[in-house]
């Protein structure tokens, strides 16, 4: 009897020995969801993110880590911090999907980038700065506008149409803005849509990140333009204007990308090739472009900067 029982023991864990084991690289890993078909809501995003979440933790419905990854990828690209550093923590530990520490490490430089401590932490802990490209869930959806070509004999675009400024704009700076932007080559409707969104027009704005005045332009950016005292509305209007007209010829124009790079940094926008997977730079963007009617180029002065490498890359496909 006592043989008997020890059998019915040992039979079953005998029976799972031979079961086949996944290693890491067994594990599946999940394709990329498909482009969106218009556009898409912050509301979205948050879903998308809280449906990934029940998935990953089998909350109120199946586990599935495949499904969880791919929905969080939907969501990153879209600039959702939480969605990119949950999606990081899979990959680093291979929680249902191949581990992949290159593609974790930009994630939580996405993540980190909007000011995720966690996300810092763990891009810390491997080592900083990401290396190689981003991957495919933090490149800018497909619905995303495609950067503007120009082809070589085209006409050059024209300045934006004239728009009643903004409701709550001062008129001393609507005047002034109206009579230099032509200096920079710049239409006034743009530099006040920009104007509206950065600072309210509050010349005395000033944000976390030390971002300051009418333009709210960093102390470093503004020193880059020759302003020295960022409280003088005039020196902080023609530094802003200084820094766009230099945007719109580093990007040939291209309205969208000129905007992504004076809120976040043309060295982000270069890196993600295109508007750059942060929350609050893709609805800046999307609100200052709503303001001037949806134009996508502008006039620009080619011999101000070389144009960003980005572009030829981009255009070489």
């Amino acid at each position: 009897m006592r043989t008997l029982f020890l059998s019915l023991l040992t039979a079953p864990c005998l029976a799972l020995a031979q079961l086949p084991s996944l290693t890491l690289e067994q594990l599946p890993r999940p394709t990329m969801p498909p482009g969106e078909r218009g556009p898409v809501v912050p509301a979205q995003v948050e879903r998308w993110r809280q449906e990934a979440k029940a998935l990953e933790y089998g909350d109120g419905v199946r586990r599935d880590e495949v499904a969880a990854a791919k929905l969080y990828c939907r969501a990153a690209r879209y600039g959702d911090a939480e969605a990119q550093y949950s999606l990081g923590w899979m990959l680093t530990n291979a929680r249902g999907i191949q581990r992949n520490d290159a593609e974790a490490a930009h994630l939580f430089a996405a993540a980190a980038e909007q000011g995720m401590e966690q996300a810092q932490n763990m891009l810390d802990a491997m080592g900083g700065t990401p290396l190689g490209d981003p991957p495919p869930c933090l490149r800018p959806p497909e619905a995303d506008p495609a950067p503007v070509v120009q082809a070589p004999k085209a006409a050059p675009p024209r300045m934006l149409a004239a728009l009643p400024p903004p409701p709550n704009a001062p008129p001393a700076v609507v005047t002034f803005v109206n009579l230099v932007a032509p200096e920079y080559k710049l239409s006034p409707a743009l530099v006040l849509a920009l104007m509206a969104t950065e600072s309210n027009f509050d010349p005395l704005a000033r944000s976390p990140k030390n971002a300051q005045g009418l333009m709210q332009l960093l102390p470093d950016t503004a020193l880059r333009f020759k302003a020295t005292k960022l409280s003088d509305p005039a020196q902080n209007i023609r530094a802003g204007m200084a820094y766009l007209r230099w945007l719109l010829a580093y990007y040939e124009g291209d309205i969208a990308l000129a905007l992504a790079g004076y809120n976040a940094g043309e060295k982000a926008v270069d890196r993600y090739l295109g508007v750059p997977p942060y929350a609050e730079t893709r609805l800046y963007v999307r609100k200052i472009m709503a303001a001037i009617g949806g134009q996508r180029i502008h006039p620009f002065d080619a011999g101000i900067v070389s144009p960003s490498p980005m572009l030829l890359r981009l255009r070489r496909g």
